[in-house]
């Protein structure tokens, strides 16, 4: 897989980097595996705006994805590999030998007609399921369960991937992407390999149309609305904050507060949190 550029003929293609979608071997979704969902916009069920800046764009799909990975000793052959709208990583589709049909995360390196396989027996090999506690130490796994049986929760988007550590008891020790060495269940599931299309992080939209096109609507500083509508607002010319730090169109703290719960039962799991990460490098903005 690789990423496209394009030569300044407008001002939305002098900076447009895509992916070249080689890797998708089809461009319609399996029929079987395809539902309609309605678009929130960001409101909650009495039509209240609980999230901004969101509405519009495309029309999408959802494609029904395979989290839990139950069809355990079933070989599956990947029929194909196909884009899905609502993440950025590809499906892979999966053609069972007992005529099932499922999507999977496609894990990096996988191609069509690969055979795949789930079960604590499955072979160390990339886009088999298997529980931790069958997976050698200093593997890379994603989709990985939070709950045996539930589903994969963790390491899901594309490119990334955990790191099996330890393996103490009843509990493995894997370390995060974001850094942080949590402990999961042995018996939960998690797929072999890394998420594929890690390339995306290359890629730059070019214009604020495509923007819209994904749905997001346009923000607007708090510093350049009136006092009325935003604690940041107001004054002449560039004014400050005004207080002694950033703040929400609410009033409530931004930027850097924490608000992770101190006593939140699943602290007991983290062995060593996450690297913190500067305003500067996460690429923080006015609320």
């Amino acid at each position: 897989m690789a990423i496209r550029t394009f030569r300044p003929y407008t001002a939305g293609t002098r900076t447009r980097v895509v992916t070249d979608f080689s890797e998708v071997t089809d461009r319609k979704p399996e029929r079987s595996l395809v539902v309609s969902k309605h678009r929130l916009k960001g409101r909650n069920n009495r039509g209240v705006i609980t999230c901004r800046h969101r509405g519009g764009g495309h029309k999408r799909q959802y494609r029904i994805v395979d989290f839990r990975r139950n069809k355990h000793g079933i070989p599956a052959k990947v029929a194909a590999i196909h884009y899905d709208p609502h993440r950025n990583a590809r499906l892979a589709l999966l053609f069972y030998r007992d005529g099932e049909k499922r999507y999977i995360i496609a894990p990096a390196g996988i191609s069509v007609g690969q055979e795949v396989i789930s079960g604590s027996d499955a072979p160390i090999e990339t886009g088999n399921a298997m529980p931790l506690s069958a997976i050698p130490l200093g593997s890379s796994v994603h989709c990985i369960e939070l709950y045996p049986g539930k589903g994969a929760q963790m390491v899901r988007s594309a490119g990334a991937s955990a790191q099996v550590m330890a393996k103490e008891g009843e509990y493995v020790a894997l370390k995060l992407p974001s850094t942080e060495v949590r402990l999961v269940r042995a018996e939960c599931y998690a797929t072999l390999g890394e998420v594929g299309n890690s390339e995306i992080r290359n890629t730059s939209l070019g214009k604020a149309g495509r923007t819209r096109w994904l749905g997001r609507r346009p923000q607007v500083r708090g510093s350049v609305m009136n006092p009325c509508d935003h604690p940041h607002g107001g004054g002449e010319g560039r004014a400050p904050v005004g207080r002694a730090g950033p703040v929400t169109p609410w009033g409530k703290p931004a930027l850097g507060l924490k608000t992770r719960k101190r006593n939140k039962p699943s602290n007991r799991f983290v062995l060593r949190k996450r690297r913190r990460v500067s305003k500067r490098s996460r690429g923080g903005r006015d609320s």
